[in-house]
């Protein structure tokens, strides 16, 4: 395992890491024990990172990591993320007493002193232009209750406001092959900033895995059922932003990418991991199977520039105008 540094932290953090939303709730059934399983594999193979969030099962997530890293605090860093248990548009989610109260109860459920990254959870932009929010995580900085703190966006616009904040350390954004907006500005300035980043939904829930057809159906407590064009959340988090039978027919357009790279999970998170100015890629998982998989992509040969380049026509031309939503 390789590790990157996150931006101006002490923090030296595993370039594939996980997320835990789908052991968590919202993706379908899931296996309590499969689970821990999953994670102590991808400990065992070097993975010191995991990505969670207070409201993933109701904090079940936060819950099976504090078993599977029980004694292993100091070693396994843990990123968590607040105010979607309340009404993100209400500026009292993010008084001084909502988030210490947000943060005292992941503490709990993680079992730890001090969150290693605490992050908003797509917050909304005149929540971030208020800027009081920032004022009450330096206090709960201040107090060792985080060591460090970020936020999760939806869009381009967001990350760039958020890191000219003078004490956000990291920012996580959606990016994938499905979604490389981010590559011409915000990539290039958060690493002049020192911000570190996290690349979430990077298999584009699993529409880059090139397993699924037209005829594919999901449970009704899944998000890619109950969320497929953002009736819950926004639409960038479910299939990146496109329609799921456009992105089934793009996605077999992409097939080529695991020509020589095992195959198009593999492909897709390696494409990620090619740009420097990621620290991790946090693929979810529910198998021990699938944490196997995604492992490998740290081992599969890189994306050659005309690979590249041809990525990225194929984005501006057949992707870019299919995605829905703000981004």
């Amino acid at each position: 395992m390789k590790y990157r540094q996150l931006g101006n932290t002490d923090l030296k953090i595993s370039e594939l890491s996980f997320g835990t939303w789908a052991i968590g709730g919202s993706w379908g059934k899931s296996d309590d024990q499969e689970a821990l399983r999953g994670l102590e594999k991808a400990m065992d193979e070097g993975v010191n990172f995991f990505d969670t969030a207070d409201v993933y099962g109701d904090g079940h997530s936060e819950e099976l990591l504090a078993k599977a890293t029980k004694g292993k605090e100091d070693k396994i860093h843990i990123a968590t993320k607040f105010c979607r248990a309340g009404d993100i548009y209400n500026p009292e989610t993010y008084s001084q007493e909502a988030v210490t109260a947000y943060c005292e109860a992941s503490l709990k459920r993680l079992n730890r002193e001090a969150i290693d990254l605490y992050q908003i959870h797509c917050p909304p932009m005149e929540i971030l232009k208020n800027g009081q929010v920032f004022e009450v995580l330096d206090k709960l900085q201040q107090q060792g209750k985080i060591r460090y703190y970020g936020v999760s966006v939806e869009t381009v616009e967001e990350g760039l406001f958020c890191i000219e904040q003078p004490n956000v350390s990291a920012l996580q954004v959606i990016f994938n092959i499905f979604r490389q907006k981010a590559v011409a500005e915000l990539l290039p300035q958060a690493k002049e900033k020192g911000v570190g980043l996290l690349a979430r939904v990077p298999l584009a829930s699993g529409l880059l895995t090139g397993k699924f057809t037209q005829q594919a159906t999901f449970e009704s407590d899944d998000h890619r059922h109950f969320n497929k064009d953002g009736e819950h959340f926004n639409v960038g988090e479910t299939f990146a932003g496109v329609e799921f039978s456009k992105g089934v027919q793009l996605s077999e357009q992409l097939k080529w990418i695991a020509e020589g790279r095992g195959n198009m999970t593999r492909a897709a998170l390696r494409w990620i991991l090619d740009h420097e100015e990621i620290t991790t890629v946090i693929p979810g998982f529910k198998t021990v199977k699938q944490v196997e998989d995604n492992l490998q992509a740290t081992e599969v040969q890189p994306f050659s520039q005309s690979e590249l380049e041809r990525l990225k026509e194929f984005y501006q031309q057949e992707i870019h105008p299919n995605i829905r939503g703000a981004y």
